[in-house]
């Protein structure tokens, strides 16, 4: 049934005559800009400084993006670093000639390692606080980030799923094909929502931001667990990933699930103290 599958094929972005803004690119604004009124009022709640608000939002930016290009190199293309290395740091190729391609490789699990590093440096010299006492705070807009950035990459075509070899799905024509894949990214940004949803009533409805690593171990179980699931039926980012049982993208959400669980379970003994 011709019903159940949908044509996908968006323009290249908004054009403005001048200059073209591009839906991911706009996407990461929108989860961005969010995600600092979010933990604005967090900040608020908590009688903390403005200033201390400037810093977290570069201190998060950075480290989200620089965290998540070189987590795709090392985790899927560390054969960028001898073929093409420059462009690992730039949106530039110099492979075949000079040309711009953008960041094209962003992985979510080196976004996580790097936020939870900004974050260890962050609570040293700004906020003068235990790491788990932010990490608690910011998972909640990282959450909300999430549900954009995958919303993303489905306008942009890219991390999609597999074929459903049925009339369900959606055909992403800019691939080139005519036939219908799952639509990954749009599975993954659903299931953020609730994610995003949890971790808000858990913070401001209950006392759980009172246990140290409880918010955060949440999101831990909660958010990779749905990278797990949503795994199998997403196409290989690159041709090496691992396909031992379990791809690179579920082999990788494992420590984080287990650090969760061990996160949440141990919370009780790490109450805050004001």
């Amino acid at each position: 049934m011709q019903i159940l599958s949908f044509v996908w094929d968006p323009s290249p972005g908004i054009d403005l005559g001048f200059f073209i803004i591009r839906y991911y690119s706009l996407m990461f604004v929108i989860a961005f800009s969010i995600g600092w009124f979010l933990t604005k009022n967090i900040f608020k709640n908590e009688g903390q400084p403005d200033d201390r608000l400037d810093s977290l939002f570069i201190y998060v930016v950075v480290a989200t993006l620089v965290g998540a290009r070189l987590g795709h190199v090392f985790f899927y293309q560390p054969e960028l670093l001898k073929d093409d290395f420059f462009s690992v740091f730039l949106p530039f190729s110099f492979k075949n000639g000079f040309q711009f391609t953008g960041f094209r490789g962003l992985a979510s699990h080196g976004a996580a390692i790097g936020i939870i590093t900004a974050m260890y440096f962050y609570s040293k010299k700004v906020l003068k606080k235990p790491i788990l006492w932010i990490l608690d705070r910011i998972v909640i807009a990282v959450a909300s980030g999430a549900v954009f950035v995958r919303i993303g990459n489905f306008i942009n075509s890219e991390i999609i799923g597999t074929a459903t070899n049925s009339d369900f799905g959606v055909v992403f024509t800019q691939l080139g094909e005519d036939f219908p894949r799952h639509p990954a990214q749009l599975y993954e940004s659903f299931c953020y929502v609730f994610v995003f949803a949890i971790l808000y009533y858990l913070y401001w409805k209950t006392d759980k931001r009172n246990q140290m690593g409880y918010l955060l171990g949440t999101f831990l179980v909660l958010l990779w667990t749905v990278r797990f699931f949503v795994e199998f039926v997403k196409e290989a980012q690159v041709d090496n990933r691992a396909e031992w049982i379990l791809n690179t993208g579920q082999w990788l959400s494992i420590p984080f699930i287990l650090m969760g669980i061990y996160l949440m379970s141990s919370s009780s003994k790490r109450p805050v103290n004001d």
